[in-house]
């Protein structure tokens, strides 16, 4: 009987057309395919943060928006204090609502949810590199992320800054996912054309939909999401996976 992996690979008609790879970072390279809301909110009923999960995704949606659009994260900043940034955001604005006390307990809560956070990176690396090693041996790998314009600097903070030909970032080309030309540029930094490329992603709608409306071939890193969503008649992910290290077994 055949895995599922190799049903993919059997069933992939465009797998021999691949010269290059465009990945993701958040919620992919880092997390596996997990969302990181759903990262964040096990580290807060690991530390028993008092708080309903409606009012920490509240709390989670104003912190990402906040730093989207204030300068915050400084280009020399790493992964963990990109992380102790969300969560110090995420518990002034519970507290602000009152739905968290203002007290010495609720201020400790950031570092002790940055922490857990980071170390669960880290623990998800040990799976990943492995991965970027192997695929890189044998294409050329670009990054494509929304992120706070210190993407470098949190590459080389993990030690996976070497595996990656370019960083194509939203903060820097002033062009966010899910608009297609920020793939448009990954596409262009690897030099093939875009049937040539595969884009690996954990986003359906921010990774999968533009990439695929680009021309290029798609693999849907399928994990615990934000919020399901289905793929749509016209718009399916070449493959899905439920696992990062499946991709060694279809590439």
């Amino acid at each position: 009987m055949n895995t599922l992996a190799e049903n993919l690979k059997m069933n992939w008609k465009y797998q021999g057309n691949i010269k290059g790879i465009i990945f993701d970072y958040g919620g992919t390279i880092d997390s596996n395919g997990k969302h990181w809301a759903e990262v964040l909110w096990e580290a807060y009923v690991d530390h028993q943060v008092p708080v309903t999960k409606e009012a920490f995704r509240e709390a989670y949606v104003y912190g990402e928006r906040y730093l989207a659009t204030h300068p915050v994260i400084q280009p020399g900043d790493t992964f963990q204090t990109v992380l102790l940034a969300k969560t110090d955001l995420q518990i002034k604005s519970l507290i602000e609502k009152k739905t968290l006390k203002n007290n010495s307990k609720s201020l400790q809560y950031s570092l002790a949810i940055s922490n857990q956070c980071y170390n669960f990176v880290c623990s998800v690396l040990k799976n990943t590199i492995p991965v970027l090693q192997s695929l890189g041996r044998r294409y050329p790998l670009v990054l494509v992320s929304n992120f706070y314009g210190n993407l470098e600097s949190v590459l080389k903070d993990l030690g996976i800054d070497l595996y990656f030909k370019d960083i194509i970032e939203s903060a820097v080309v002033k062009v966010r996912k899910p608009d297609p030309a920020i793939f448009e540029r990954g596409v262009k930094a690897l030099g093939f054309q875009p049937e040539e490329v595969v884009v690996v992603g954990d986003s359906y709608e921010k990774d999968i939909v533009p990439a695929h409306a680009l021309g290029c071939r798609t693999i849907w890193l399928k994990g615990q999401a934000w919020k399901e969503k289905e793929e749509e008649p016209g718009r399916t992910a070449d493959v899905v996976i439920h696992d990062l290290k499946e991709i060694i077994n279809i590439l």
